[in-house]
């Protein structure tokens, strides 16, 4: 099962984009929330998986569109129903999420933080059935480790962020190895993908890059300030984890995603890192 590396047509937006005022765009993010919740409190009782997992794609595609973003495919994602996988990604944005839940109902690995947060844990929880690691205790890996490759095992999409913390979106931070076990131990494939955010004319846009001592509200702001861009994920050439230990399949998953960036990105640095995650919006 390959991934096929397709060109994609860029329709331009118009030219004459200026900043706008934020508000509205928080009245329509608000009211998407809450339809959001109220679609998980009293619908998905009622729902098999599929069809909970077809409302959690479609949830997302309206939030891109509600904060100004239009997504971009590049390839070919794997197929909710193709067996295990493992998306591997570079992390700018906590849009990043949106922007591939707009393509399937992958499972995000995340720290236990993101849980407590209001509305948007819960959310994560109960309708993106999202795996949570405890960063602060070293125990908790083999948890995460076992439940992953389980998961997998059991034909499960998972999504990652091996970089551990979001860039500027201008390049690729060094992977760390340790979540990459369980691709192995399960001897799935692994789907490498690049997001970056673009401008209309197809250059580097800075509105969506979430990092540093950025909070929530500031980036959530500059997003809707900036007017429509685009989001654009391109996945690559799959990786199977046979024969492969955990360092050698983060190398390779590394590798192709900074080839990805074709040389436009001289100040990321190289070289995977073999620890867990201890930075991550």
């Amino acid at each position: 099962m390959m991934c096929a590396h397709t060109p994609v047509s860029r329709q331009r937006l118009p030219d004459d984009m200026r900043p706008i005022s934020p508000y509205p765009g928080y009245i329509r993010l608000g009211s998407h929330i809450f339809a959001g919740v109220l679609i998980v409190l009293f619908l998905f009782p009622f729902l098999d998986l599929g069809e909970r997992e077809k409302r959690l794609v479609r949830w997302a595609r309206r939030l891109m569109a509600v904060v100004g973003v239009r997504v971009e495919t590049r390839g070919r994602p794997p197929s909710v129903r193709s067996g295990g996988a493992l998306i591997v990604a570079n992390h700018v944005s906590w849009l990043d999420i949106y922007v591939i839940h707009s393509q399937l109902p992958a499972r995000f690995i995340s720290k236990a933080e993101v849980r407590n947060w209001p509305v948007v844990g819960w959310l994560a929880d109960k309708a993106g059935r999202t795996l949570f690691l405890e960063r602060t205790r070293k125990a908790d890996a083999k948890r995460m480790n076992d439940e992953m490759a389980a998961h997998l095992r059991n034909g499960d999409c998972l999504a990652l962020f091996p970089e551990g913390t979001t860039s500027d979106g201008r390049g690729l931070l060094p992977f760390y190895t340790s979540l990459f076990q369980p691709a192995v131990d399960a001897e799935i494939t692994v789907w490498p993908a690049r997001i970056r955010y673009l401008d209309a004319a197809g250059q580097y846009n800075s509105a969506a890059a979430y990092y540093g001592e950025m909070t929530m509200l500031s980036s959530l702001r500059t997003i809707l300030q900036a007017g429509p861009f685009v989001a654009e994920i391109e996945f690559l050439p799959t990786i199977s984890a046979r024969g492969l230990d955990r360092r050698q399949l983060a190398a390779q998953a590394e590798a192709a995603i900074r080839a990805a960036w074709a040389g436009d990105a001289p100040d990321s640095r190289s070289g995977s890192a073999d620890r867990l995650p201890v930075e991550a919006h």
